[in-house]
């Protein structure tokens, strides 16, 4: 397989006034098309700082980051946010919907810019809500849906573009176990149809959903290796 993430020798620092806090010290790894990458650490390990990167909502002050093979600093802040919205799709904590809005409305939000005709973006978004198991939630507003509903049309949302990249930053945090355990089977699911995944997280057992786990500390790869043991559950809907 060939490599849709590069970083070599990753650095971020953040600056308050003459205070330098460094967030990421040297960091260096690939990810290959089609893995399922978890990357592990507690807080103020770098993990955030380096979905920020790996997405394009920030960039590194030192060091190079490839997406298939460019380097990230070839390309414009425009060019950038067109790429977040056709090659990543991303998972929150959070959810991030919009709270009197439908679940069709939600999912055909990354396609608002698309230039993709409506009629065409109501297809996508009602394929990405059936893949996900709420064609009969279609119309609800967000806000009355549960956590695991709600995780549920943000994995939508994420599917819509059929992006090359899913980021999912912490997506179980704001869910009881039972509502956890299905959000990261459908994610596994999308590893098993050919998806990129990269998981934020600090819980074991989510991350050894994974191949591979990268444990961050004090903005350093501590480890990098394979899951001997991967949690492989039923697909539930």
């Amino acid at each position: 397989m060939t490599n849709v993430i590069r970083v070599k020798n990753l650095e971020k620092i953040y600056t308050d006034g003459e205070v330098e806090t460094p967030a990421l010290s040297g960091v260096s790894f690939d990810v290959r098309e089609g893995e399922f990458v978890a990357i592990m650490g507690p807080s103020g390990s770098g993990k955030s700082t380096m979905l920020h990167i790996l997405g394009m909502l920030d960039r590194p002050t030192g060091g190079q980051y490839f997406l298939e093979g460019k380097d990230m600093n070839s390309y414009l802040d425009d060019e950038l946010a067109h790429l977040r919205n056709t090659k990543f799709g991303f998972i929150f904590q959070a959810f991030n919907l919009l709270a009197r809005t439908s679940v069709l409305e939600n999912v055909k939000l990354p396609l608002a810019y698309s230039g993709i005709v409506e009629s065409e973006q109501d297809k996508m978004a009602m394929k990405a809500i059936e893949a996900v198991g709420l064609s009969h939630r279609i119309n609800h507003e967000s806000s009355r849906l549960s956590g695991g509903e709600k995780q549920r049309v943000a994995i939508a949302r994420a599917l819509v573009n059929n992006p090359a990249v899913i980021f999912a930053d912490e997506p179980t945090g704001n869910l009881d176990s039972k509502s956890g355990g299905q959000v990261m089977e459908f994610i596994d699911k999308l590893h098993d149809q050919g998806h990129t995944i990269i998981l934020i997280t600090h819980e074991t057992y989510t991350a050894e959903y994974a191949e591979r786990i990268i444990k961050l500390k004090d903005g350093k790869i501590e480890s990098d290796e394979k899951v001997s043991e991967r949690h492989r559950g039923g697909f539930t809907k």
